[in-house]
């Protein structure tokens, strides 16, 4: 087999799942990762269309559904905690704005990383600062560890890719902006949700969120904002804060709650918005994966279908061709791209429509919630849920075999 030692960065959903299918097929195979270990707790994720069935492959589906939140739907409410409108989980065959299967992102990270097995191996607290492709390999210099050689490397390392910057370019020559800002922040508060996934909207473009979480009295909370690009620190947590806490002052609803939660919250995250379009996802033995190649946003509810379904079609293609990357890189594009760009498409309104400027605005999104089970509203949006099964996954010999 050519290639037989593939590094992969990033430990999150793609990277462990994409070394579980390589190991499978009989790749050696090293992941690096910045956390100092598998990251815990975070928000949930969808598992839907064809992610679910990588999963049932993986034999994890019955683990994961033991593991996920349970939640009765999605449900927008005013400044008085009044519903102004809802979906059900159940809604379009449980694959509708909240799917029926959802799962805390480090839950689901420490799933996969468990399937992948002893044999698989990690480098934690650490990062990749160079990389020199040759004929013979890519040689990587690592933050900590001394370098190393292998026959090719995978980035999996989110929105911000150290891997695309270094082979591709810096984020602004990859990374479409949608305006748009969110925090993500666990806050332990006995806020009455009634098991629904509560969503108010303020004038503004303001979204505040509280979801159940999976333990007693936990709640996943998020804070987004619309604005024109900002300048701040990303690794300046304080700041970031300030900046989220200036934009909701007086939002109204349990917003307060929320700030107050949010300043000691020890899994506070911020970050922009935005749709990763490239024409290529591969430079010589460099290939990019889940949102580090394709992000479609989380507005999109596709980024974990994406990452899962990536994974087992980049695995199967390398397997299927003996570990020639010249010839799996370009049957990945040809499997993915369709898929890739139909997720990409966004909801009706896109940014707009889910942080509405206006009163007027907010009060016309909670109308057509309220009629997207209804014709002729209905057919429109099960087109756009059915988006995560739309691609026919190959049943690869060297992989699923």
């Amino acid at each position: 087999m050519r290639n037989s030692e593939v590094l992969i960065s990033g430990a999150s959903i793609a990277g462990p799942t994409l070394a579980y299918w390589l190991r499978k097929a009989g790749f050696a195979v090293t992941v690096v990762e910045r956390a100092p270990a598998p990251r815990p707790g975070g928000q949930a994720v969808d598992l839907r269309g064809a992610g679910r069935t990588v999963i049932t492959r993986m034999g994890l589906m019955d683990q994961a559904r033991a593991v996920s939140v349970d939640q009765r739907g999605l449900a927008l409410v005013d400044a008085s905690a009044r519903i102004t409108a809802r979906m059900p989980a159940d809604s379009f065959g449980g694959e509708g704005i909240v799917s029926e299967i959802e799962i805390l992102r480090g839950d689901l990270g420490c799933l996969l990383y468990e399937a992948a097995g002893s044999d698989v191996e990690y480098l934690f607290d650490d990062t990749i600062t160079e990389l020199d492709q040759d004929d013979d390999g890519v040689t990587v210099t690592f933050e900590n560890s001394g370098p190393r050689c292998f026959g090719l490397v995978i980035g999996a390392d989110g929105l911000h890719s150290v891997v695309r910057t270094l082979a591709f370019g810096p984020d602004s020559d990859c990374v479409r902006p949608l305006d748009l800002y969110t925090a993500w922040f666990t806050a332990n508060d006995k806020l009455d949700l009634d098991d629904w996934y509560q969503m108010y909207n303020a004038p503004g473009g303001l979204v505040a969120s509280a979801r159940p979480g999976r333990q007693p009295g936990e709640i996943k909370a998020g804070l987004s904002f619309r604005s024109a690009p900002i300048t701040y620190d990303r690794r300046d947590s304080a700041e970031q804060r300030d900046i989220v806490a200036g934009r909701f002052d007086r939002a109204g609803w349990e917003v307060p709650r929320l700030l107050r939660a949010m300043r000691t919250a020890s899994d506070f995250f911020f970050d922009s918005v935005g749709q990763v379009r490239l024409d290529h996802w591969s430079r010589g033995r460099v290939a990019l994966l889940g949102d580090a190649g394709y992000c479609p946003t989380p507005l999109s509810g596709l980024g974990t279908s994406l990452a899962l379904v990536g994974a087992y079609v980049l695995a199967g293609e390398l397997a299927a061709v003996g570990g020639d990357h010249r010839i799996a890189f370009e049957n990945y594009d040809r499997v993915m791209r369709p898929y890739v760009s139909k997720a990409q498409r966004l909801p009706p309104g896109g940014a707009s429509g889910y942080a509405p400027s206006s009163a007027l605005a907010i009060r016309m999104r909670a109308a057509s919630m309220r009629s997207m089970t209804r014709w002729p509203m209905r057919n429109l949006m099960a087109r756009q849920f059915a988006k995560a099964g739309n691609i026919a996954l190959p049943d690869y010999e060297f992989v699923s075999g």
